[in-house]
Formats: C-alpha cells, structure tokens, sequence
C-alpha cells in the first residue's frame, strides 16, 4: 500500500476486528516537463476505499517553481495540477496552506486538491464535536469556505510552490500565453536545499582552481543519469565565446542507456542592464546561428503568440534551429494533451503550432525571433561581427523592481557591509 495509507484497512463489527487487504497499483511513466513518476493506485474491495498518488523517481530541478493562478471561472476547477510531496499550496483569500510533506503527491485537478483538504478537515470532525464544540463549530465554517471556493462565485489565487521544480499547473491556452496563469521560476535558498537533503558545495580555502586553470582543464565529477539513475559523469568546462564573455558547459553522457544532455551557467556577473535581442529570421541560414539561452531568459515568438518563460529548458548553447527543435518538442509532446484526456480541438492547436514552428526553420514562414534576459547573459550571434547586423537588435533596459526581485537583487548588499553593521551595534 502506498505509504499514506496503511497496508492492511480495518473494521470493526459485531464480532472481533476484521481485517481486509486491498490492491496497489503501480505505475512507472515517464512526463516531459517532469521527469518520470511513479503513480500508485491503492484500492480496495471490501470497503471501495481508494487513493492515488504520485511520486518523482527523476532528478530535483536547478530552480524551483512557483504557479500563481488567478481562478475567475469554474473551468479553472478543471485545471489538471501535478504536486510533489515537497510542494506548499496557499489559498491566500482564506489565509490556508498546506505545507510541504504533510501530503504525499498526486496527480489531480485544483478541484480535486480542494476536496482532499475538506475531506482531512472533516476526518476528525466528530471527536472535536465533543471535545470542544467551538473549535469543530469554527471548523465547519471554514469547510463550508471551501466548498464554496468551488463554485467560484469570487474570484480567489491558488498558489503551488514547489522547491524541486517538479510541480505543474496545466495551461489550458497552450502553447500561447496564460494570462490568469504566472509562473515564476527561482533559486532555492539553504533552507529549503537542506528540506530538500541537498549538499550544498562551498568553494574556498585551499586548493580552489583559479581562472586560469579553469580554462584549460576539464573538470569531471560523478552524478546519476537522469533517465535511468545509473552512475555517470558530467564533465564541465569553461569556455570563451567570441564577442561575448565566458560560459560554463556541462555535458553528461551515460554509458548505461545512452542518454546524454548538456547545460550552460553564465561564468560571469549579472549584467547592470538588461538585454532585449531581436531576429527578425528571412532565410535558412539564419537556424545555423550559434545561441546562448541563460536560465534567466524567456523566448518570445509573437507571430505565433508564443512565450517561453524564464527557467523554463533551463540555459543551453546551441543552434536557433537546435531551440526551436527544443520547444517545439516541448509544446507538441505535452503529457496533458495526449491519451484519452486530450480533445480533437487542443491537439490541432499543438499540431498546427509545431507545423508553424517547422516552416519558420524551413525559411517559409518569416519570423521575429526574441530572447529577453533580464541578468543580460543570453547571447544570439551576429554573423556580420564585428559590422552590425541588419536583420539583429540588441537593446539594453533599466530592470524592472520585479526583474530584481526575481534575480533575487534586491535585498543584495554589497556595499558598506562593514559599515552598516558597526552602525547597528
């Protein structure tokens, strides 16, 4: 039985305690925005008690998620959500939480997360009842809250956050932009990578490399394959790219099944401005184009309506057509509009925005291409270096106080610490 639930159900009757066993069931499936997952299916037939949860058998993400939903309509009940055990879901409207691992995950609808709430708010209703009727009197009327959230007479926010990244709130306007829907990626901060029993790595003392020998060496340290979890490497080097600044690649190739991914780190600061780049794409050639996407970076297509927000592929060195390829294999393999559950009319969405995306990298379709970093550590190549690029702008912006927020700059002190310290004594 799955670990909330207890493998064997009792009930008592007239007679002695009686025991009844029920069924697990257990599938392994694999999820493209998450990874593999376990999902297990508790049953039983004597009672028809049944449960369903799911857990995350895949790596923790570099960053964790946050999804803010504004609901206004009863379709957004239906919003199929995936949290992970480590996820907080916040209702700020009635000051409710539930916090991280007091639930085990699941694969359901916001719906479906309400109703799970009522029903443990419920369970020990009639032991309160007489012991304290104030309380189970306060109680009820905070269920009777609830239940109403589902009819969504009000609007209210639903919020999933999520550290390891492995949570997911369905947008149903896919692939364009969700206005009711937010998602902010972020960096965890030692709390929560010690919740999560992370290591955390400190570089210091003797025997750290220094630049140099930084750029003439690759480095190697053992991981786990994140298809299959069996021992592997990843190699990291740091590397110059031409008219730009340092990068740091990372390359994991596993021997045993033959997965192999790569990742970028900026090597350098985060960039006092903002850089805005824009390809306006007319021919082929312009897929062979060397690109540097950063974390911090969101894509934006707009002849498709298309945005890809922050976080989200995580950072990359590639090609323009190795990015398109990248997103439009995120798009069009979306697990929540496959199988039974999709509809004729979502899947001819995906189906006609991967067919638009395959004529932009065939030069039919012409196309303005735009990466938006707001550290300023993306970088698309300009073909013409060092003359300017007719067909390429570059722009550079003053962020926003929300852009800082986000790159986590502004409670960052750098300057008269000392100082600001003596001062407080």
């Amino acid at each position: 039985a799955p670990p909330s639930a207890p493998p064997n159900l009792f009930k008592r009757g007239r007679g002695p305690l009686r025991k009844f066993r029920g069924v697990t069931r257990l599938l392994l499936t694999k999820i493209p925005f998450f990874k593999e997952i376990i999902v297990s299916s508790f049953t039983c037939g004597s009672c028809a008690w049944s449960n369903t949860e799911i857990q995350s058998v895949g790596r923790i993400q570099e960053q964790g998620v946050r999804y803010t939903l504004a609901a206004t309509a009863r379709q957004d009940m239906n919003r199929e959500v995936v949290k992970t055990d480590c996820a907080t879901a916040r209702i700020p409207e009635l000051d409710f939480e539930i916090p991280a691992f007091s639930q085990k995950g699941a694969l359901t609808t916001i719906e479906g997360i309400i109703d799970r709430a009522v029903a443990g708010l419920e369970q020990d209703q009639p032991v309160r009842r007489a012991a304290d009727k104030d309380v189970a009197g306060k109680i009820d009327e905070f269920i009777g809250k609830l239940k109403q959230l589902k009819e969504v007479d009000s609007s209210f926010t639903f919020i999933i956050d999520d550290p390891s990244g492995n949570s997911f709130v369905e947008n149903p306007r896919a692939p364009q932009k969700d206005d009711a829907l937010v998602v902010t990626h972020y960096r965890r901060t030692a709390q929560q990578d010690a919740m999560l029993g992370l290591e955390v790595l400190r570089l210091g003392g003797e025997g750290v490399l220094k630049s140099e020998d930084l750029r003439n060496e690759v480095l190697q340290f053992n991981t786990n394959c994140p298809e299959c979890n069996a021992p592997a490497n990843t190699n990291m080097k740091l590397v110059q790219i031409p008219h730009f600044k340092e990068v740091i690649i990372m390359a994991t190739n596993c021997e045993a099944c033959g997965h192999r991914t790569n990742e970028v780190k900026s090597g350098g600061a985060i960039e006092p401005l903002g850089t805005r780049i824009t390809l306006r794409v007319t021919d082929p050639s312009d897929m062979t184009r060397d690109l540097l996407k950063s974390e911090t970076c969101s894509v934006e297509i707009p002849e498709l309506e298309f945005e890809l927000g922050m976080g989200a592929l995580g950072g990359k060195f590639t090609t323009l057509e190795g990015l398109l390829k990248d997103i439009r294999n995120l798009i069009v393999k979306n697990p929540f509009t496959l199988g039974d559950s999709s509809t004729p009319s979502r899947v001819e969405k995906l189906q006609e925005f991967g067919r638009k995306v395959y004529q932009i990298m065939e030069g039919h379709m012409e196309a303005h291409f735009i990466l938006d970093d707001p550290a300023g550590n993306s970088y698309l190549q300009n073909v013409y270096a060092p003359e300017e690029d007719p067909q390429l702008k570059v722009e550079h912006y003053e962020r926003t106080f929300a852009q800082n927020e986000d790159l986590g700059l502004n409670d960052m002190r750098t300057e008269g610490y000392e100082t600001g310290l003596t001062s407080e004594r």
